[in-house]
């Protein structure tokens, strides 16, 4: 059977889709509530099947690319959980240092598309760093088969212990900030649960100049306030839950008097920018 497209499916499933990707509905959820919009034989399970990330479709840079140069490294969050991992990518041919850029993954750790984007910043130049925050548990679980992962991913991020996840994350910026490498500029990108640690890295802390967070949900908007980093927030029309609160945070940017601006993507849904799936 062909594969279709996220357009050939009734935005309910989407919805479903996005619910199943967060972890707010199960495997079986999805396959229950997604099967009474099965149509021409095309089963709920072929849904599911059709909306699953395709990684090497979508990458852009491959590993051995000779334009760069990533590895993994690890660095310390004393306040977190110890000693942490993250995937490192520099340009391969470079004079002197340059600034950085934190990325942060969405709820389902360290995956190759992050690691992908990692790629894609140092191919522009940046020195980019993103952390895995399954690095207490053993990383993004590569080892399970490859239509498993991203399920299992999700499973064991559910265990993780949040304040110490958040420091982890904090800690990460400030290490790629303070790297020999780099200027001491330091930018953050991060999508979905990544997106909303971004937003949350700029109101409690002084580590990052710039932010771009996609479809990230609202921060505690007195953090925001005092922040002192430019912030381009990029959201998806369709992605009501979460771009409706676009205006409150902006609010929250002008009374910091930071340099801002939103971006709301017409007709798309949240995920929009993660090229592995159709969304």
């Amino acid at each position: 059977m062909d594969r279709k497209h996220a357009s050939d499916f009734p935005q309910e499933v989407l919805k479903l889709f996005d619910g199943y990707v967060h972890g707010w509905l199960s495997r079986r959820d999805f396959l229950d509530r997604a099967g009474k919009y099965a149509v021409g034989g095309f089963t709920a399970a072929a849904m599911l099947e059709s909306l699953r990330p395709n990684y090497a479709f979508a990458q852009q840079v491959a590993k051995d690319d000779s334009r760069i140069k990533p590895e993994y490294l690890t660095y310390p969050s004393p306040q977190g959980s110890g000693n942490m991992r993250g995937y490192f990518a520099r340009p391969a041919n470079t004079a002197g240092k340059l600034p950085g850029v934190v990325v942060i993954h969405e709820n389902r750790g360290l995956n190759p598309h992050i690691r992908d984007i990692a790629r894609r910043l140092a191919v522009a130049n940046f020195i980019a760093f993103a952390p895995d925050a399954l690095a207490p548990l053993g990383g993004y679980p590569v080892k399970e088969p490859a239509d498993k992962q991203e399920e299992v991913a999700q499973q064991m991020f559910g265990k993780l212990d949040g304040p110490k996840r958040n420091e982890d994350f904090i800690a990460s910026a400030k290490w790629i900030k303070g790297h020999a490498e780099s200027t001491g500029k330091l930018g953050a990108v991060g999508f979905c649960f990544g997106g909303g640690v971004v937003w949350r890295t700029i109101g409690e802390n002084e580590s990052v100049a710039a932010a771009v967070p996609f479809y990230g949900p609202q921060p505690p908007l007195d953090t925001l306030a005092h922040t002192l980093a430019a912030a381009l927030g990029v959201y998806a029309e369709l992605d009501t839950n979460i771009t409706n609160s676009a205006p409150a945070v902006m609010a929250a940017l002008e009374t910091a008097g930071v340099a801002h601006d939103f971006v709301v993507e017409p007709g798309a849904n949240h995920a929009f920018f993660n090229d592995t799936g159709d969304r």
